[in-house]
């Protein structure tokens, strides 16, 4: 795993862009196609923008969701297949489109996974005590409160009771099977996660450390989300 840290999101977003344009272009030429697996989230945005500027072939790309709520209605402004609609899918045509409000699909080997890290320190929706051990692709999660008050606090839902206590999930083994992974963590508010999971051992309380084992994982950040990790 390797960290990079950059003065603000916009450089952090564009940085993750051009190494994400890299590897789907490679695998392009190298294979005629590349699959790319997309997160969500207000942490996204700044790379999601940069990605759509880079010049990639996006009739060759798959794109695969990485979690969705259970239990929201259809179109949901919450909703996260919602959330790839308007900043990628709205902007670029992949060839192929793979949402979980059409059901899970069957997975091939994931170029390029592109992830964040929750305010408390979960990768997609496992959150702590996280399952690393289950070979299933996807996953039905329970959302602990403190990812449930960040999905408020980052203004998705007007209160905590909105928010569904389930979700589907991309599991940690089927993240940790990506050829690559960019990781994008902007914002102070993520600063105690990334040192929880970059600085201190792998484990299951602090999801996103599993990362740090991954040969070819990336994680970018701003020195907001850095600022307690270079303190330590």
């Amino acid at each position: 795993m390797k960290i990079r840290i950059f003065d603000s999101p916009r450089e952090l977003g564009e940085a993750a862009a051009a190494d994400a344009g890299e590897i789907l272009g490679r695998a392009i030429e190298e294979c005629g196609r590349a699959s790319l697996v997309v997160a969500t989230g207000q942490s996204q945005v700044e790379f999601l923008n940069a990605l759509v500027r880079q010049s990639i072939d996006w009739s060759r790309v798959a794109v695969y969701q990485l979690d969705e709520y259970l239990g929201l209605p259809a179109r949901h402004p919450a909703s996260l297949a919602e959330f790839i609609r308007v900043h990628l899918l709205s902007r670029v045509q992949p060839g192929e489109v793979h949402l979980l409000e059409e059901g899970v699909p069957i997975l091939p080997t994931i170029d390029v996974a592109l992830v964040g890290v929750g305010e408390n320190g979960h990768l997609a929706f496992n959150d702590p005590p996280a399952n690393f051990e289950t070979e299933a692709p996807y996953i039905t999660a329970e959302l602990d409160q403190r990812c449930r008050e960040q999905q408020v606090g980052e203004g998705w839902f007007a209160n905590i009771d909105d928010v569904p206590v389930t979700a589907t999930s991309m599991s940690i083994r089927q993240i940790m099977k990506s050829r690559e992974i960019l990781c994008a963590v902007p914002e102070r508010r993520k600063a105690e996660a990334v040192r929880d999971c970059f600085r201190g051992a792998i484990s299951p309380m602090h999801p996103a450390s599993i990362l740090q084992s991954h040969p070819k994982a990336t994680v970018f950040l701003d020195a907001e989300s850095a600022s307690l990790l270079i303190a330590s």
